[in-house]
C-alpha cells in the first residue's frame, strides 16, 4: 500500500508539472503574438509605415527588406524614413536610395524623409530619393562627399623591428597598404575612385531632388548645413519635425484624425540564439571591425 501511495503521489507531481509547463508555453505564445502585433506585423486599417534609419549605415539588406514589406502591404498608405544618421558605406547607401526611388517612381507609394538630428552624407543620399524631405531648423543636412581613409603604421613596425613581406601580381594589388607610404600611382588611382563615386553621388541626389547637377555641384563640397540653411538651397522641402511629417503625410493620403503608425517588428535574441550563434555575432572582436568595414564611405565626421 505504501508503494502504491508513493507512485500515486509521483503521478500527480508529474501531471501538475506538465500542466504548469503547458500553461507557461501558452502564456509565452500569447505574449509573443502580442509583441509581434505591437512591433508592426499586424495593422489595423489605413496606416503610415515608419522605418528608422539610425547610426552608421554599414549594410542595406535590413532596411531594403523593411521597405519592400511596407510597399507590398496595401494597408500601408505611405512610408516615412525617420533618419538620424551621419551616413556610412557608399554601396549600402546607394542600394537603399535605389529602393526608395523604386517605391517613389515605379510603385507610386508616397515615401517621405524626416531628418531628426543628423541626415548627412549617405543618410542624405537616401533622403534625396524620397518625395519630400522634412528637417528641423537645427538638423544637420548635406555633406555630399566621399571619404576613404586608413592609418599608416609603417613607422610603428620599423620601431618594433617588424618587416612585412608581400608577394603580388599586379602593380596595384596591395595599393593602400598601411605598412608603407603610398606611391604617386596609388594615390592617383584611389583619387580617381573617390572622384567617380562623388560624381555618382551628385548625379543621384540631383535626380532625386529634381535639380540640375550643375546647380548641385557647388554645394557638393562635403560641408553640412542646418535645416534652416538647407531650405533655401533646396536641399530639403519643409522645416518641421517628425510629427509634422507624420500629420502632413497622413492628410496627403486621406487618413483623417490620428494616423496609425506601424513599425517593423524588432527581432530579439532568445536563449537558443545565445547558445547557437557565432560568438563574433554577439560580441564582435574589436580588431576585426575595421577589417570588416574598410572601404569607401559617404560619411560625415
Amino acid at each position: 500500500m505504501a508503494d502504491e501511495k508513493r507512485r500515486s503521489a509521483w503521478f500527480w507531481v508529474f501531471l501538475g508539472g506538465g500542466l504548469f509547463i503547458a500553461f507557461i508555453a501558452v502564456v509565452s505564445l500569447l505574449g509573443y503574438v502580442a509583441v509581434q502585433a505591437i512591433g508592426g506585423n499586424t495593422t489595423f486599417g489605413d496606416s503610415i509605415g515608419v522605418i528608422d534609419v539610425e547610426g552608421v549605415i554599414l549594410a542595406a539588406d535590413k532596411t531594403v527588406d523593411q521597405l519592400r514589406k511596407f510597399d507590398q502591404d496595401d494597408s500601408i498608405k505611405a512610408i516615412i524614413l525617420h533618419i538620424d544618421s551621419p551616413g556610412g558605406g557608399a554601396a549600402a547607401s546607394q542600394e537603399i536610395y535605389g529602393e526608395v526611388r523604386h517605391i517613389r517612381d515605379e510603385k507610386k507609394k508616397p515615401i517621405i524623409a524626416s531628418i531628426e538630428s543628423v541626415g548627412a552624407s549617405g543618410a542624405y543620399y537616401i533622403a534625396s530619393g524620397a518625395n519630400k524631405i522634412y528637417a528641423n531648423d537645427a538638423s544637420i543636412v548635406g555633406s555630399i562627399g566621399v571619404i576613404m581613409e586608413w592609418t599608416n603604421y609603417g613607422d610603428l613596425l620599423k620601431w618594433a623591428k617588424l618587416k612585412p613581406e608581400v608577394l603580388k601580381a599586379g602593380s596595384l594589388k596591395d595599393a593602400g597598404s598601411p605598412t608603407r607610404e603610398m606611391t604617386p600611382e596609388e594615390r592617383a588611382y584611389f583619387q580617381s575612385l573617390v572622384d567617380n563615386m562623388h560624381t555618382q553621388f551628385i548625379r543621384d541626389v540631383a535626380a532625386g531632388r529634381g535639380i540640375g547637377a550643375e546647380k548641385l555641384t557647388p554645394l557638393a563640397t562635403g560641408q553640412v548645413w542646418t535645416g534652416q540653411q538647407a531650405l533655401p538651397l533646396h536641399l530639403i522641402d519643409k522645416q518641421g519635425g517628425f510629427r509634422d511629417a507624420l500629420l502632413d503625410t497622413a492628410k496627403q493620403v486621406g487618413i483623417s484624425g490620428e494616423p496609425n503608425v506601424v513599425k517593423p517588428a524588432k527581432k530579439g535574441r532568445s536563449v537558443l540564439d545565445l547558445v547557437t550563434s557565432d560568438a563574433d555575432d554577439l560580441w564582435p572582436n574589436p580588431s576585426k571591425l575595421l577589417e570588416k568595414h574598410a572601404g569607401f564611405y559617404f560619411l560625415w565626421r
